[in-house]
């Protein structure tokens, strides 16, 4: 799979527009979206939700996560994309590009802490770190502008669809309910009368 135009006109401005302030932002911000990183923060929510005995959404986050994970790395073979030239990178790093793990694993990770709080702070949190995730891919020359535009798309539908799930349970555990109990009433129910 190939880059765009588009892609290259992007990275070459963020190179044309490096300082030393910027790079070492830049690395700052790319660690909070590592590997190590996402982990902990799952692992946190997920112990927190427990010790609260909130299972559904200690499962929400941990399971979410995981799974995931085990999406972003099978996307990262499907389409084997290369990452823009080695001579420009400012990380050490040589797997495929597209989608962008530490956006697509940002958005899935922080999205699912984010829905499980239920708070607006929260979600606007996850929405400007992943954001600041993304972007400091793209300058540190790791990814191309689309790998990073799809990492975040996958991990919001990922969020979406996980999430989902508790509500479609809960859904079709009360249409199951009403169906029993009017199934148990008639069986109880005396014969009429002649």
């Amino acid at each position: 799979m190939r880059h765009l135009d588009i892609d290259e006109t992007v990275t070459d401005w963020f190179v044309a527009h490096r300082s030393p302030a910027w790079t070492d932002a830049m690395h700052a911000i790319t660690t909070v979206g590592n590997t190590l990183a996402m982990t902990a923060i799952a692992l946190i929510a997920t112990v927190g939700w427990a010790i609260r005995r909130e299972p559904v959404r200690a499962l929400t986050v941990l399971l979410g996560s995981v799974v995931g994970y085990v999406v972003m790395v099978g996307l990262k073979h499907l389409f084997g994309r290369d990452r823009p030239p080695a001579p420009i990178r400012l990380v050490d790093i040589d797997t495929y590009a597209f989608p962008s793990g530490h956006a697509m694993m940002s958005a899935i990770v922080l999205g699912l802490v984010a829905v499980t709080v239920c708070r607006s702070w929260m979600t606007m949190i996850a929405v400007v770190a992943s954001a600041l995730i993304g972007v400091s891919r793209v300058y540190l020359g790791v990814h191309w502008m689309t790998d990073v535009l799809a990492g975040w798309t996958f991990g919001a539908l990922w969020v979406a669809g996980v999430s989902a799930v508790p509500a479609v349970r809960r859904a079709v555990r009360g249409a199951r309910r009403p169906a029993a109990s009017a199934s148990a009433t008639s069986r109880k129910a005396p014969p009429p009368t002649r």
